[in-house]
């Protein structure tokens, strides 16, 4: 099956947050994302507020459940008691696990799994029992070695961290080598008995090669590239180019 699209919404809601006002609104663009072929939207709640506002997620369960009951919600964070609570007030289809420290300005590695498999053994039973999926944030680094650790936290799903494959946008060698790595973990992962998704930096140019080296791709998450290209394009006609680099025919 072609890889699904979530479109993040954070950066709209930096913008937005920019004035005491409510424009543009994050509920009125995750419609028009959806609308356009996007299947789910992805949210980022950090403890500061500094794009999606916790006020944001009920609008956006309601956007889903009355509007598009086929998409999912993906709500991604670093799972703090008031983070695991918020997941379990809005019940998102996904949870992404993200090893963030509260003042990182994005997320920028994967989980240490020796260190912290334990800890995550017991977060992810908990939103199961809930019937949240939960994937886990991991460095796409080659290292196939972890992904067993993966999976023996009880999750789902990694999601490989692509930002060293977008830093790689004026470097076409570099990013062959990102993709080689990228591709390893994924082979590991999927070996392991886990679903793969991606995200970071990722665009409409660099996600063909991607989704070419891993087929078995189930979803990417973006938010950056593609707030940049609904600038120039519009929202939906962006989200139709990127379900396009999904592989997606749309």
């Amino acid at each position: 099956m072609p890889t699904k699209l979530s479109v993040n919404l954070n950066a709209i809601a930096m913008l937005r947050n920019r004035r005491d006002l409510p424009w543009p609104s994050v509920a009125d663009l995750g419609r028009i994302a959806l609308q356009a072929g996007a299947s789910g939207l992805t949210v980022h709640p950090r403890p500061d507020q500094r794009h999606i506002r916790f006020s944001d997620l009920p609008l956006l369960r309601a956007l889903i459940d009355d509007e598009f009951p086929q998409a999912e919600f993906n709500i991604e964070g670093y799972p703090t008691e008031e983070f695991l609570a918020l997941c379990e007030a809005i019940e998102p289809e996904q949870v992404t696990l993200v090893p963030d420290d509260p003042s990182q300005a994005t997320s920028d590695h994967g989980w240490d799994l020796v260190a912290h498999g334990d800890d995550l053994k017991r977060i992810v039973a908990r939103l199961r029992a809930k019937g949240m999926r939960v994937s886990l944030f991991v460095d796409g680094d080659g290292q196939t070695e972890t992904m067993a650790l993966a999976k023996a936290t009880g999750a789902e799903r990694v999601e490989l961290y692509t930002g060293p494959y977008g830093g790689c946008f004026d470097n076409p060698e570099a990013a062959q080598r990102q993709i080689a790595l990228l591709g390893a973990t994924a082979d590991a992962a999927i070996a392991a008995g886990l679903a793969v998704n991606a995200g970071h930096d990722l665009t409409v140019a660099n996600l063909p090669a991607l989704v070419k080296r891993i087929p078995e791709l189930a979803e990417v998450s973006i938010g950056h590239g593609l707030t940049a290209d609904a600038l120039e394009y519009g929202m939906a006609e962006t989200v139709r180019r990127f379900c396009r680099a999904c592989g997606q025919t749309i």
